[in-house]
């Protein structure tokens, strides 16, 4: 059983990875919707929220985590890893790798939330792959909180303007390549491709979710057995997760407690 967790409802663009390569996975994915976002919070308490969310995880007998959430995965993994006593897989290093594999110029954009950005965590793994590559990165905090509001929609001004003015510095950079550092970011793709026309765009979701499957084949007693939960407004979540997943939650979204673990 696979178990994912997000601060928000980005890290359902991991489960759809999860789900398109594994359609009979049996997932659990909580989504701590009472707390997002996480990218401005200080690192203690990141890796309080984290530890919880992976605590709650652990409870339902998952046999591995995916931190679906780059703020998470740019700040935490040591603790988590250090605390569980399952596999913990983060998204830095497999949408990093993936970056040097797409750039064809050596220059990466890098953009997540400004604890993501601050932590320096996948310019440092990009180097460490090829230290001839040159990174740039710029904090979008206004992108998770748009996403959590439901300003997606392909020709939303909002959303535009607000790409324009944090990639315009990226884009005269002349990078080729642009890491999305946070799950959230891959649902306001095309108003991030108008600000950058041509650059690839790197899922760091769709990335760690490819590795997590690599490192978790298919077993024969999976059921398609997939339940949510969050920490607020499961109503909410069930309705907006459709954008996310592609396709519709068919069990009901249950609120649990977070704060017990």
């Amino acid at each position: 059983m696979i178990g994912v967790f997000d601060s928000g409802m980005g890290g359902l663009t991991a489960v759809k990875e999860i789900l398109y390569i594994m359609p009979r996975a049996d997932i659990r994915y909580f989504g701590d919707t009472g707390r997002v976002p996480y990218g401005t919070r200080s690192r203690e308490i990141i890796i309080r929220y984290a530890l919880q969310d992976a605590r709650f995880l652990a409870s339902e007998n998952v046999d591995i985590i995916l931190v679906a959430c780059g703020t998470v995965s740019s700040t935490a993994m040591d603790d988590l890893q250090a605390e569980l006593d399952v596999p913990v897989i983060g998204v830095v290093e497999p949408t990093a790798e993936a970056a040097v594999k797409a750039t064809k110029n050596g220059k990466v954009g890098i953009i997540g939330t400004a604890a993501t950005v601050s932590s320096g965590s996948y310019a440092k793994s990009i180097a460490e792959i090829d230290p001839k590559i040159e990174t740039y990165a710029a904090p979008c905090s206004l992108f998770v909180p748009l996403v959590e509001g439901g300003f997606t929609q392909d020709d939303c001004r909002i959303t535009e303007l607000a790409a324009e003015h944090y990639l315009a510095p990226l884009r005269e950079k002349g990078i080729d390549t642009l890491i999305l550092g946070c799950t959230h970011y891959p649902i306001i793709a095309n108003a991030i491709s108008k600000a950058l026309p041509g650059v690839t765009l790197i899922n760091s979701g769709a990335a760690a979710a490819r590795r997590l499957v690599e490192m978790l084949p298919a077993a024969n007693e999976e059921h398609g057995d997939a339940r949510y939960y969050v920490s607020d407004a499961p109503e909410s979540f069930a309705r907006a997760a459709s954008l996310f997943l592609g396709r519709s939650i068919d069990t009901q979204v249950e609120k649990i407690d977070i704060g017990k673990y």
